[in-house]
């Protein structure tokens, strides 16, 4: 039987990353859905459109077209990696995430790729608005301070940040995804937190499936 697990929580807390451990473990899909939205982002500014300019949004994403194949993104038929991963590209997926008309085209994308098999999904509304009803939820979060730390040693480091200001960037990230007018993060009421601050990526995984095996 079909099922869906979806995956809620802030920035850089490792939601992809669990995701996709979890897809390779239990063999089933992963989507990732912030990745449409850099994806949407990362096209307007290669095509040098701005991303108030609403009216050519809107044109872009009835042109544009989303697969998913071996558990990675394409867009038009080409596959996205590194190049959406960019703080450019999270910023402008940010904005983008924030209009109603963007959400609404991506949201009707998503559950339909979703509906197809077994899956798990990633982002900051799968479990309150994508899929409201999915099998399994999960609010993944660790305190701004470890995320910053993480994506300090992980990237940032090497482009001259400073951790504090990998810090303020997340936070400030945070404000933002909790306060937009469309679908704000937050926590689904029947959502399993697990706060991932003081564990490893194996302990995490291991709780997360611990309650998906039913061992809990």
């Amino acid at each position: 039987m079909d099922y869906i697990i979806a995956i809620d929580g802030p920035s850089g807390v490792g939601k992809s990353t669990i995701a996709k451990k979890l897809s390779k473990i239990l063999k089933i899909n992963y989507i990732d859905t912030g990745a449409m939205y850099r994806a949407i982002a990362f096209k307007l500014i290669s095509n040098d459109i701005p991303l108030d300019n609403h009216e050519k949004i809107k044109e872009i994403l009835k042109s544009t077209e989303f697969t998913y194949k071996a558990n990675c993104l394409y867009m038009d038929g080409k596959k996205l990696g590194k190049e959406i991963r960019t703080d450019e590209i999270s910023k402008g997926a940010s904005l983008v995430s924030s209009y109603d008309y963007v959400r609404e085209i991506l949201v009707s994308i998503q559950r339909q790729i979703g509906m197809e098999e077994s899956c798990v999904l990633d982002g900051r509304d799968v479990g309150t608005v994508i899929f409201p009803k999915a099998d399994f939820k999960f609010y993944l979060t660790a305190s701004s301070r470890e995320r910053a730390k993480r994506r300090f040693l992980q990237s940032e480091r090497k482009k001259g940040l400073s951790l504090e200001q990998v810090r303020e960037s997340i936070e400030k990230r945070d404000y933002d995804d909790m306060n937009r007018e469309a679908s704000p993060l937050r926590k689904a009421k029947d959502a399993i937190e697990i706060d991932s601050t003081d564990k490893s990526l194996k302990e995490t995984i291991l709780e997360f499936l611990s309650h998906i095996r039913g061992e809990r």
